[in-house]
């Protein structure tokens, strides 16, 4: 607990202030970690970046995370071309991104091109361009704007930020206007 002395307008009083932490600081030994990081594993599927920003946070020294990855690999809780698989699957089925938006972010999480090749070949290309249609209509019927060029930006910005390839984008606007 620390004191100081305080000034509200033209008042002068003794403050308390208590200093609460965060996060305060445990350690954690390597056989919790690694429990840790089998759970966080099991539960759903991680790439090697979110292990490694997981670990980052438990403050382990270097050798103790490398053998905890070794380990999560060795034990195929941690697989990049299955996690590549199932995020590409699931951004396409459940928030409807393109194939763009998919290999963006699944660039950004450090997974190889042979893996993010792998992936995309997840979603077939009849579901792939149906659900384009039905998203680009679905999105088309529920603009209320007057002006045609303000719907037709809105549109394409939509669609562009959900990974759409541009030529589909344009394809369908056209139909549209």
């Amino acid at each position: 607990m620390t004191s100081f002395t305080c000034f509200w307008g033209n008042y002068k009083s003794q403050c308390t202030f208590v200093v609460m932490y965060k996060n305060p600081i445990t350690s954690i030994t390597v056989a919790e970690a690694l429990r840790k990081m089998e759970h966080y594993c099991a539960y759903q599927e991680r790439c090697h970046k979110d292990v490694e920003d997981k670990l980052r946070t438990m403050k382990l020294i270097p050798e103790a995370k490398e053998k905890i990855i070794i380990h999560l690999l060795d034990q195929n809780f941690l697989n990049e071309e299955r996690f590549a698989k199932a995020f590409a699957r699931g951004k396409f089925n459940i928030k409807k991104w393109g194939k763009q938006r998919i290999v963006r972010e699944l660039k950004f999480r450090n997974i190889s091109p042979y893996n993010v090749k792998t992936a995309l070949k997840e979603i077939p290309e009849k579901d792939y361009l149906e659900t384009f249609h039905k998203l680009a209509e679905k999105k088309y019927n529920t603009l209320t704007e007057q002006d045609k060029n303000k719907k037709r930006k809105k549109l394409v910005d939509y669609l562009l930020y959900r990974g759409w390839e541009t030529h589909l984008v344009y394809e369908k606007v056209n139909e549209f206007f």
